[in-house]
């Protein structure tokens, strides 16, 4: 667990919670993910603080970072939010919900991915056994199980998300591609989070997939964001020419363009020396030091 003093998380609430445009969004998700890796208290504190005009973006990666704490104290807050406006923000607050529940329930387990090769705290555990729910089975359920699970709609989205890791573990080039077919789903946030689950992957396979869904104009800004992102993440020489058309292309929505500035900053950080991406710990150290 990460921690930091109390002028290092003053640092990273003002950055956090500035919307008045003068603190680029990168170093916004920075600080957020920070907070998320600290989980504290007092860091779902800060991170609960909303604007009533906030993005709903920033909104849902919000309440998936208190999912990710998974700290009882987050539950007021993310039941406050199920009735949010916006439906990504909603089923975001279902989703996170649904994970504390299963947390307090698993104690013995752990939505870490680090067994299958991943660092991050996961919205949902990856399925493992043969019903997707319960005791393990002894053969774990296979591509074309996990898909159909994946794709149904009247399974839970934690139901759908548990596949959806699950298919990320395995992470053949069939996976791949049933993942892709998530695509298709109406819900932006499931879509949202397969293009996140292929920047984990990290698999140029998934590269058409992506570049896609980024130049689709009726597609979701929050979708496009993180195929952008996770583009961004694969940092393969042919995606760099996409990012740096999206970055300044004037026709595209804000959002989208903001999320390709911050895919061309994680392409450098994928191609440099840099040790941690999420770095705003390293910020809040320079920004103390700049107003001593």
């Amino acid at each position: 667990m990460v921690s930091a003093s109390p002028e290092e998380l003053a640092a990273l609430e003002s950055t956090l919670l500035n919307t008045n445009g003068s603190i680029p969004l990168a170093q916004r998700f920075r600080a957020l993910f920070t907070l998320k890796a600290i989980k504290s208290n007092e860091s779902i504190d800060i991170i609960s603080k909303e604007n009533r005009n906030e993005d709903p973006m920033v909104r849902h990666e919000a309440a998936e970072a208190m999912g990710a704490i998974s700290a009882t104290s987050a539950i007021p807050v993310l039941q406050k939010y199920l009735n949010d406006p916006e439906r990504a923000v909603r089923e975001t607050c279902e989703i996170a919900l649904a994970k504390i529940e299963w947390d307090a329930a698993n104690k013995e387990a752990s939505t870490s991915s680090a067994d299958a090769g991943y660092t991050s705290v996961d919205p949902a555990p990856a399925s493992t056994s043969g019903l997707l729910r319960g005791a393990p089975a002894a053969n774990s359920p296979s591509v074309p199980q996990l898909r159909t699970v994946l794709l149904d709609k009247s399974e839970t989205l934690f139901a759908r998300y548990r596949a959806m890791f699950a298919l990320r573990n395995i992470g053949t080039d069939e996976a791949i591609l049933a993942l892709a077919d998530g695509f298709d789903d109406d819900s932006a946030l499931f879509k949202h989070e397969i293009a996140f689950v292929f920047g984990q992957m990290s698999a140029p396979a998934s590269v058409p997939a992506l570049l896609k869904v980024l130049k689709d104009e009726s597609e979701h800004e929050m979708v496009r964001h993180e195929a952008a992102e996770a583009l961004g993440g694969i940092a393969t020489g042919d995606v760099l020419p996409h990012l740096r058309e999206y970055a300044s292309r004037a026709g595209a929505p804000r959002v989208v363009r903001e999320s390709c500035v911050v895919a061309l900053d994680m392409y450098e950080y994928e191609n440099s020396s840099e040790f941690q991406y999420a770095d705003g710990l390293a910020q809040a150290a320079r920004e103390n030091v700049a107003t001593a």
